[in-house]
């Protein structure tokens, strides 16, 4: 038998929804879903989430094709009407995936997510720092525009920029290049007058093969101090004391008693050394030794100082060099080369010796020796010395008696087996405080664990002893009124790594170009007419309506060790207006704000996570901040896909109905008759 339907209503007739309803339309927006989920697959193991996000999930294409997707489905459903029994499992898993792709729309578009770092003690916060660097500009009509600004992987040139288009005076800005590393460095200006002084001076060693140099600004918190790790320098107004010294004078002078500063242990009668035993013990020491100077580092690791002097012959004929061994009145040579990495016995004792490595051109580098080259231009080896021994020194001589390697990037040295990290207290020992006069004039004070205590006048280009291994300082250049002034620029080294990214921007304005790298985390200012403009990079924040402060910090540990199982933060959350709770969040536990149950189910409350903590700083914690609107659609979208695909295929009524259902278009020969659509059943 055979029913005849109404006509269809001519809605369903026209070119537009026969497109949107085509089949053929779904099958290309899910292909290319399909392509995009493997490609952000990809990109974020290959690279990160940060490039799969930017170019896939976050990117406005994305959007854009799942709104035509939530339209095809819409459609495709409106297609079926008027709607029967057997169409109810179809339109329950199109309704499903309706609503979970509103979901997931609502959440992109109005959902918040990012961090926020508290610190003990701070007031509260309410700036959330999200995933996506942001170009601001703090225009000359005083409005402050925001662009986003990702240059992953299809940075910017000089040839092909980014425009941003006309600022408030008529001028343009652009993106012109993009660096994966900045490096920022102090470049005082002078002025006429005001400001603040500023010294620019370099140290530098023989033995480390080091040299750095820096500007310091008089009194400023953060331009004030140069931080070493074996000692720190500062920059402050006014004169030093009355120059006098505890130790003779070494630092004013420029003399030295080379065993005072290389911290040699002087070969004397062991029933007379200090703090030494007279007994036989378990000995292990490490000694750094240099081709080119004849002071060398120790460190003792158990037992006491073996008394062992070693000099370095420097490399011939391509070979490592040799070392010579002194030690109990007695000397012996080894070939670097033949040796290396081998344990030998010295002649009579119960000590072996070892070479432990060897740099051909050494340096040190982010905290670790490296050797620049293979060709011998400052040969260093390090050897242990290890055995059964009467020790000179004690290691707690040794560890004020012997000096240790420090990294050029400020950190604790990490040579295997030469010297212990340093800490705070070491630093506080080595200590250099520079002082500016009204007049220009320059003078010091100089704290030593060597030379100890020191102050006198300082002249421009005249080395100062500091008693730190062979450390000399000179100050160079001097500005008697200066601004803060930073220079970046691309960089190329192996601390690469450890720097922010910058952008290269330009600013056209009547006829004059201005252009210069901006670092992420600084601001410029470009001196367009009639007003200055500000612009910075960096990561995009947003205020909350809530604010943060944290209250505790908490680390458990495992049971005999040090290792964290677990950290909790205390935190209290107010709002302007005057609402404040406090609750705590640790791994997979967050704290939500506000807690009623309308806001939770309505995704109008903010989710605190634990994100991540700082070992060095237990008064550090960072929260993530999770708001999602759409988090209840999705629920429910994924809930009715699950029965619509259930009714479908294992809902018996359903599906013989669906299943037995077969459907024709048949078309009268009249044009200018209706299509009818005849169910056979």
């Amino acid at each position: 038998m055979a029913t005849i339907s109404s006509v269809r209503p001519p809605w369903q007739r026209g070119s537009v929804f026969k497109f949107f309803a085509s089949l053929k339309l779904a099958v290309v927006l899910l292909a290319v879903l399909i392509v995009a989920a493997i490609a952000g697959t990809i990109w974020e193991s290959s690279f990160d989430a940060k490039v799969a996000r930017a170019y896939v999930y976050r990117a406005p294409w994305f959007n854009l094709w799942l709104v035509l997707l939530g339209a095809n489905l819409t459609v495709s459903a409106l297609s079926r009407w008027p709607w029967r029994k057997h169409h109810v499992a179809f339109l329950v898993t199109h309704l499903g995936i309706i609503t979970l792709l509103t979901g997931s729309l609502i959440g992109r578009i109005f959902g918040i997510e990012g961090t926020i770092t508290l610190f003990k003690g701070d007031p509260p916060t309410n700036r959330l720092l999200i995933d996506e660097h942001q170009l601001r500009v703090h225009d000359s009509d005083g409005v402050l525009k925001g662009y986003r600004a990702e240059f992953l992987h299809r940075p910017p040139t000089p040839k092909h920029p980014r425009d941003l288009g006309k600022l408030a005076s008529g001028g343009r800005l652009s993106v012109i290049d993009y660096a994966e590393a900045i490096d920022a460095k102090l470049n005082p200006r002078p002025l006429d007058g005001g400001g603040t002084p500023a010294l620019h001076f370099t140290i530098k060693t023989a033995m480390m093969g080091q040299r750095l140099e820096s500007w310091l600004l008089a009194d400023d918190a953060q331009n004030g101090n140069f931080a070493m790790g074996l000692a720190n320098i500062e920059l402050k107004r006014g004169k030093s004391e009355i120059p006098r010294s505890v130790n003779p004078s070494p630092a004013a002078t420029g003399s030295r008693d080379p065993e005072e500063v290389t911290g040699k242990v002087s070969q004397r009668d062991p029933s007379t050394a200090f703090g030494m035993t007279t007994s036989e013990t378990d000995l292990d020491e490490s000694i750094f030794v240099f081709a080119k100077t004849p002071d060398q580092i120790t460190h003792v690791a158990k037992g006491g100082s073996t008394g062992a002097k070693i000099s370095f012959s420097p490399p011939q004929d391509g070979d490592k060099g040799q070392l010579t061994i002194s030690l109990a009145g007695k000397t012996q040579t080894l070939d670097v080369a033949q040796n290396l990495g081998k344990d030998v016995a010295i002649a009579g004792t119960q000590l072996t010796v070892r070479i432990e490595n060897y740099w051909a051109d050494f340096r040190i580098q982010d905290g670790k020796p490296v050797s620049l080259s293979d060709s011998p231009n400052n040969p260093a080896a390090v050897v242990t010395i290890r055995g059964r021994g009467i020790p000179i020194a004690t290691s707690a001589q040794n560890s004020h008696g012997t000096e240790q390697a420090v990294s050029t990037n400020g950190g604790p040295s990490t040579i295997p087996n030469i010297a212990p990290a340093m800490n705070e207290a070491n630093a506080a020992e080595n200590h250099l405080t520079l002082f500016v006069a009204d007049d220009g004039a320059i003078s010091y004070e100089l704290d030593s664990r060597k030379l100890g205590h020191s102050s006198g006048p300082l002249e421009l280009n005249k080395p100062l002893v500091t008693g730190w291994a062979d450390w000399q300082l000179l100050v160079d250049r001097s500005l008697p009124h200066a601004e803060e002034w930073m220079d970046f620029t691309p960089a190329k080294n192996d601390s690469a790594n450890q720097l922010p990214d910058g952008i290269r921007v330009r600013v056209e304005q009547n006829g004059e170009t201005y252009e210069q790298w901006i670092s992420a985390g600084w601001q410029i200012t470009v001196p367009t007419l009639p007003n200055p403009i500000g612009v910075s990079y960096g990561w995009r924040s947003t205020p909350l309506p809530i604010a943060l402060e944290l209250l505790d910090f908490e680390v458990a540990r495992n049971e005999g060790s040090d290792a964290p199982a677990g950290f909790k933060s205390t935190l209290r959350v107010s709002t302007a207006e005057g609402d404040s709770a406090t609750g705590q969040c640790w791994m997979n536990h967050p704290f939500s704000f506000p807690g009623s149950w309308w806001r939770t189910w309505s995704g109008q409350t903010f989710k605190m996570s634990q994100a991540s903590w700082n070992p060095e700083n237990l008064g550090q914690s960072t929260i993530q901040i999770l708001r999602d609107p759409g988090w209840l659609l999705k629920w429910i979208g994924s809930l009715l896909i699950v029965t619509g695909v259930f009714l479908l295929f294992y809902v018996k009524k359903f599906r013989r109905q669906y299943a037995t259902a077969k459907t024709k278009r048949i078309v009268a020969p009249s044009p200018a008759s209706e299509a009818r659509e005849v169910a056979v059943s």
